[in-house]
């Protein structure tokens, strides 16, 4: 049984500033927590049907005229329409509240540059799982963030999968190259090992079939396992057997750690590029 959500530690009002593909995936996950619709405002110039029709059915307040701080202001518009909405957005940042910005590439400074008014900022970086309540996110907080505003960005954070807090804003690169990229490394993999089924003989239909529920349930079994990833591929692994032979090639030298560990270190890199 699913615990109820602890709704103690939802922020007691909340702004979300563009609700897109990745913002009105957080909100639903949000509202499913115990986010109050009512005390909850949304701030975008051309929200899709589905979130006018939310805001219809919740009581949310979608572009009030005069809107006022919340408790939290989530960024989650487009990094490059920042300067322009900057202005705006400053003004929903009241003397207490908490700026969270998922918005790539803009750290913490830059927000401040922007928004001269806020001091409390977490930086977030949450992957594309988040839509479906499965994501990964790393954040961070400023040294102005209080133990209750990083206990409602963790709520908020939370309710879209699993949050892993970082000590230092410069390990935001190396996320986004992790985690915040890594759903698409995932789906190469589905997409080579059903290339490599049909190159071994098999209808391409049942090789894209077998290569999407292998690594979907092999993804299930590493949620439900207490063990470790590499404890659960020696258990699949029998010694002389037909995956011994795959894992042969796949561990070589130039196989496929090192090659995972080059395209990691090119998205930090190009990371990096993009805040600065």
């Amino acid at each position: 049984m699913t615990a109820a959500p602890d709704v103690t530690r939802m922020p007691a009002s909340l702004v979300l500033a563009g609700a897109g593909k990745m913002g009105g995936a957080m909100l639903a996950g949000w509202l499913d927590a115990g986010l109050d619709p009512h005390s909850t405002t949304i701030i975008d110039p051309v929200p899709a049907r589905a979130i006018v029709d939310l805001c219809t059915q919740c009581g949310i307040r979608l572009n009030p005229t005069n809107p006022v701080p919340g408790a939290v202001l989530v960024l989650a518009i487009k990094p490059q329409g920042l300067e322009a909405a900057a202005p705006g957005l400053d003004r929903l940042v009241g003397r207490d509240t908490l700026l969270v910005s998922i918005l790539a590439g803009k750290t913490i400074a830059d927000l401040r540059t922007r928004l001269p008014r806020a001091r409390a900022v977490v930086r977030a970086m949450p992957n594309l799982p988040a839509s479906i309540g499965r994501g990964a996110t790393g954040a961070c907080a400023s040294p102005e963030v209080t133990p209750a505003q990083r206990d409602a960005a963790d709520a908020l954070f939370s309710a879209n999968g699993t949050v892993a807090w970082l000590a230092d804003e410069a390990q935001i690169d190396a996320v986004t190259a992790v985690s915040g990229s890594g759903p698409a490394y995932v789906f190469l993999l589905v997409e080579a090992l059903a290339e490599a089924g049909i190159a071994a003989g098999l209808d391409p239909d049942v090789a894209r079939t077998l290569a999407r529920a292998t690594i979907s349930g092999a993804g299930a079994l590493l949620e439900a396992s207490p063990e470790e990833a590499a404890d659960l591929r020696r258990n699949v692994t029998s010694p002389g057997g037909t995956t011994a032979a795959a894992l042969d090639v796949l561990m070589r030298p130039d196989g496929l750690a090192p090659l995972l560990r080059e395209a990691v270190a090119a998205a930090k890199s190009r990371a990096a590029e993009l805040a600065g």
